[in-house]
C-alpha cells in the first residue's frame, strides 16, 4: 500500500506543473454572460477545451458572414490532398483569410461547391450547420464552430496544416480587432472574423488558442450591434471575460493580453 502511494506521489511531481493547472481552469461563463447581456444586440458564445464545452446559446443559429471561408479553406485544401500548392492556390487563399477578401472566398466556393463543404460539416460533426446559395448567409453555431476550431488541422491534409495554421494566424492587422486584442499572455490565436457588410448588423469571431500541446477554441457570434466598433468591442469584452485566468493557470505568468486597451475601456 505504501508503495502504491509513494508511486502515485511521484507519477504527481513528474507531471509537468501546467498540464493539472489546465485542467482546473474553467472559462467565466457568468461573467460574459453579464457582459453580453449588458451590451446591444444578442450574443451568443462557447469556449470548448478537450474534455467540454461550455457557453449560451449554443445551438442558435446565425449568418456565418466571413467565418464561413475557414471552412472554405479546409474544403479546398481537402481536394488538394494530392499535390502540393501552386501559386494559383495560394493566389486564391491568402487573400480570403489574412484580408477578407470576398471575390476570393466565391472563387474558391465556386470550385469546391457547396456539397463539399456540407461533406466537411458533417466530418467535424456538426448539427446546426445550414448552406445557402450566398455562402455569408449560411448558418452556423458557436458549438459547430468550436468543434471544427478546435483540431481545425486534424481535418485538413498533412501536407498543408502548416499552410492553413500560417493563414489563420497572420491576418492582417487591421482585422486582429475583438477576441484578437484579449489574447493571453503566451498563448497564440489562429482566427476568422465575420462582420457582415460592416454595419454591425453581425460581427463574429471563431478561433483557436495554443500554447504548447494545450488547446482551447473559442466562438463568439453577435447580432444586432449599433455599429460595427461596438460589435468589436463586445468581441472584445466577451474574450476578456472568458479567457480571464487562462495565462495564470497554463503559463504560469500572470502577463497582459495582446493588444491590451486603455485601461477600463472594457
Amino acid at each position: 500500500m505504501r508503495l502504491a502511494t509513494a508511486a502515485a506521489a511521484l507519477a504527481t511531481l513528474a507531471l509537468p506543473a501546467s498540464a493539472g493547472a489546465a485542467q482546473r481552469w474553467k472559462p467565466d461563463i457568468a461573467a460574459a454572460a453579464a457582459w453580453a447581456d449588458s451590451r446591444a444586440g444578442a450574443v451568443t458564445f462557447a469556449v470548448r477545451t478537450e474534455d467540454r464545452v461550455r457557453g449560451r446559446g449554443l445551438d442558435v443559429q446565425r449568418p456565418a458572414a466571413s467565418v464561413f471561408k475557414a471552412m472554405l479553406l479546409v474544403t479546398y485544401l481537402r481536394a488538394a490532398r494530392d499535390r502540393p500548392l501552386r501559386a494559383g492556390d495560394r493566389a486564391l487563399l491568402s487573400p480570403m483569410v489574412r484580408w477578407s477578401d470576398n471575390a476570393a472566398a466565391s472563387q474558391v466556393r465556386n470550385l469546391v461547391g457547396n456539397a463539399a463543404v456540407v461533406r466537411l460539416a458533417r466530418r467535424v460533426g456538426m448539427t446546426r450547420f445550414a448552406i445557402a446559395s450566398i455562402w455569408g448567409l449560411s448558418r452556423i453555431t458557436a458549438r459547430d464552430q468550436t468543434r471544427f476550431f478546435l483540431h481545425i488541422d486534424r481535418f485538413v491534409p498533412r501536407r498543408h496544416r502548416a499552410y492553413a495554421l500560417h493563414l489563420l494566424r497572420t491576418v492582417v492587422p487591421s482585422q486582429r480587432w475583438g477576441l484578437a486584442r484579449a489574447i493571453p499572455h503566451g498563448w497564440r490565436l489562429h482566427f476568422k472574423g465575420g462582420w457582415g457588410s460592416g454595419t454591425g448588423a453581425v460581427d463574429h469571431q471563431v478561433g483557436l488558442l495554443r500554447h504548447g500541446r494545450h488547446r482551447v477554441a473559442i466562438a463568439v457570434l453577435t447580432v444586432g450591434n449599433p455599429s460595427h466598433a461596438y460589435g468589436t468591442a463586445t468581441l472584445e469584452g466577451m474574450g476578456r471575460r472568458l479567457l480571464h485566468g487562462l495565462a495564470v493557470h497554463v503559463t504560469g505568468t500572470a502577463g497582459p493580453a495582446e493588444g491590451a486597451l486603455q485601461q477600463g475601456a472594457l
